[in-house]
């Protein structure tokens, strides 16, 4: 069996999908730290993202993340999250 090593994943090419569950899943990995470290503003566009694309749970999962976070944060996330949807 190979051993999947997360830091060497590609996450461009995971969420070029546009699946609403594998953006979700992005978005707890960056929430977790699961791909190393905590990144809020990361989680936050994901799972934005994916609330765009119709997945209810990752709507309360960035309200979760954002109550945490600065507005800075939020505003800067929520750019983040336009410009991809604008790419892809």
């Amino acid at each position: 069996m190979a051993r999947y090593d997360i830091h060497e994943a590609d996450f461009a090419g995971m969420a070029s999908s546009g699946n609403a569950e594998t953006l979700f899943e992005l978005g707890l990995m960056y929430a977790t730290g699961r791909n190393g470290e905590v990144d809020v503003v990361a989680a936050h566009k994901w799972l934005n993202i994916a609330a765009f694309r119709g997945l209810d749970i990752a709507k309360q999962r960035r309200e979760e993340i954002a109550s945490e976070m600065t507005r800075d944060e939020i505003a800067r996330a929520q750019r983040e999250a336009r410009d991809w949807i604008t790419k892809h």
